[in-house]
């Protein structure tokens, strides 16, 4: 059951992401990382039913979350990818050539290694006013990092930095569910917490950088370095603040160094394709666009 759940959400994010970044690359450049950007997504029906979709994903993996351990689902929400690009090959009717499956099956099978391989467990949860949650913080200096890197890039390293940044705030967001779902589940009450507050702040931030991303990129540019980011950050954090242990025997660490080698492998060769709109047409379309308004 929490397999067909866990597939069930990475289906919902993956057709979500399509829809938004369909409507999201139509959008002027000049909106990137602007909060009017989302204000004009939302007038959108196309974004409007991604987002939705997107939603009912993340309740989904929320559901597997609380029912099963993070190693068990998070594989197999980072196959959003490849249900993503098939969906983007379906509607856009692009080559999905052999290097692009490549790129995407390095990218979702290296985190599912990786996870695998590490699978973290036990765990617990801990005071809300505990210095553990300081480990949240270093991610966030890594998001602001990685959108400052992008800013002054081309539109491809731009997309990817948001879109990483975009996967550590998620990872990030994952953490703080994980926490409210451990609340209701220990019988206390969330108003006297400030995870349930900082998780729509952290939601909120991440979408417009994940929307930057997708305005700057084709999907296949733009997805795989949330995809790969995200359920490391997750982990990592899950091992920080839950106290949840990794496998540290030498299979275990050969497995984790390789998923990890082959998720950078993958982001190379999605980073590489030729999706990427030329410049000139680029903005042509985007002058269009506008003009339309």
């Amino acid at each position: 059951m929490i397999i067909a759940i866990s597939l069930g959400a990475a289906l919902l994010l993956g057709l979500g992401f399509v829809a938004q970044q369909h409507a999201a690359y139509r959008e002027p450049l000049e909106e990137m990382l602007h909060v009017r950007l989302l204000l004009n997504l939302m007038h959108m029906p196309t974004w409007l039913a991604g987002f939705g979709l997107m939603i009912c994903g993340q309740i989904l993996g929320a559901v597997a979350l609380r029912e099963a351990d993070v190693a068990e689902v998070e594989p197999l929400l980072a196959m959003n990818l490849l249900f993503a690009l098939t969906a983007a090959h379906l509607v856009y009717k692009e080559p999905f050539g052999r290097m692009l499956q490549l790129g995407a099956v390095l990218v979702s099978g290296g985190v599912a290694l990786f996870l695998f391989a590490g699978r973290p467990h036990g765990g617990h949860l801990p005071d809300p006013i505990s210095s553990q949650w300081l480990a949240a913080l270093p991610a966030v200096l890594v998001a602001t990092a990685l959108v400052s890197l992008g800013l002054r890039r081309s539109l491809k390293i731009k997309a990817m930095s948001l879109a990483a940044a975009a996967g550590v705030l998620y990872g990030v967001q994952d953490v703080l569910t994980r926490s409210s779902l451990l609340t209701l589940d220990s019988g206390l009450s969330l108003l006297g917490q400030w995870q349930p507050y900082a998780l729509p702040c952290v939601a909120v931030v991440g979408l417009l950088l994940n929307q930057s991303a997708f305005d700057a990129a084709p999907l296949q540019i733009s997805l795989p370095a949330t995809t790969a980011v995200e359920p490391i950050t997750g982990i990592v954090l899950g091992a920080v603040i839950f106290s949840e242990r990794l496998r540290v025997s030498p299979e275990a660490l050969a497995g984790e160094v390789a998923g990890l080698v082959a998720m950078v492998t993958g982001t190379i060769i999605l980073g590489r394709s030729r999706l990427l709109a030329k410049p000139a047409d680029r903005a042509s379309r985007r002058r269009r666009g506008v003009e339309e308004r």
